[in-house]
């Protein structure tokens, strides 16, 4: 490994840094097309190289670009009275579940996570929605669940996706309920992160590298969507979902065991 890229990158070899790359392009196409699954798949990759304490914050400063890259879409074809909840709550739990992710074993709250993730996809295979009008509280719990997850393994999305998905409505608008949810649980994340030093050089760093290629790939992922895309949105959004659920099921496990 050169002396130089060393010096720059710290602990990350040559390898795992064209790894990253490769999962950072991924992720912002996953970003752009599904609107969620992205942050999930940086920390699972990254987590193996730099530990959770150095992915959760590269995810949620790489996403920040395209997350206001994707915030007018979802505002004009979401439902503003499901987004607006998920950002008020998520600011409140966001704080709580970074704690928990400087404290406690990431690897168990990663395991929970998937098989939570996991079950409720299970249920929306099997037909369960969502009634139109929903009791305030029911949506402010969920929004509180999805801050803290997020907070604790920066991967709040998927919990909020299970919910946007359950929802009635055209793909349009379960894609920017998607994407405003998961846009306010990313913009919720800055502050704890920053309070409790995780924003370390090493970090800003690496998230400045890759923030050009991930908003490049967010911006075809929408593209695509916008084209031919949107048909398959529903089937997509699903898929990405279990495989998300059982590869961080599998890695979160292995990790566990590995101490």
């Amino acid at each position: 490994m050169p002396a130089s890229f060393e010096a720059l990158f710290g602990p990350i070899s040559l390898a795992a840094f064209v790894l990253a790359v490769v999962t950072m392009l991924a992720a912002g196409f996953l970003r752009g097309f599904v609107g969620f699954g992205a942050s999930m798949l940086i920390v699972m990759v990254l987590s193996l190289v730099l530990g959770p304490v150095a992915a959760v914050p590269i995810a949620n400063v790489v996403g920040v670009p395209a997350t206001l890259q994707l915030l007018p879409s979802a505002f004009r074809e979401g439902d503003r009275s499901f987004i607006l909840p998920f950002f008020v709550t998520s600011l409140i739990a966001a704080p709580i579940g970074t704690l928990v992710l400087i404290t406690l074993d990431a690897a168990l709250m990663n395991i929970a996570i998937a098989l939570f993730v996991l079950a409720m996809l299970a249920l929306l295979y099997r037909g369960w929605k969502l009634p139109t009008t929903v009791n305030p509280g029911i949506m402010v719990g969920f929004g509180l669940g999805a801050g803290f997850v997020q907070g604790a393994g920066g991967v709040g999305g998927p919990p909020a996706v299970v919910v946007a998905l359950a929802r009635p409505g055209t793909a349009q608008s379960q894609r920017g309920n998607v994407i405003g949810a998961v846009s306010a649980l990313s913009l919720a994340s800055l502050f704890p992160f920053w309070y409790h030093g995780l924003f370390t050089g090493e970090v800003l760093l690496l998230s400045l590298l890759f923030i050009p290629l991930y908003s490049g790939t967010t911006w075809v992922g929408a593209r695509y969507f916008a084209g031919i895309g949107g048909i398959h949105y529903r089937n997509a959004a699903m898929l990405a979902l279990a495989v998300i659920g059982m590869v961080t099921l599998g890695v979160a496990i292995r990790y566990y065991l590995a101490g």
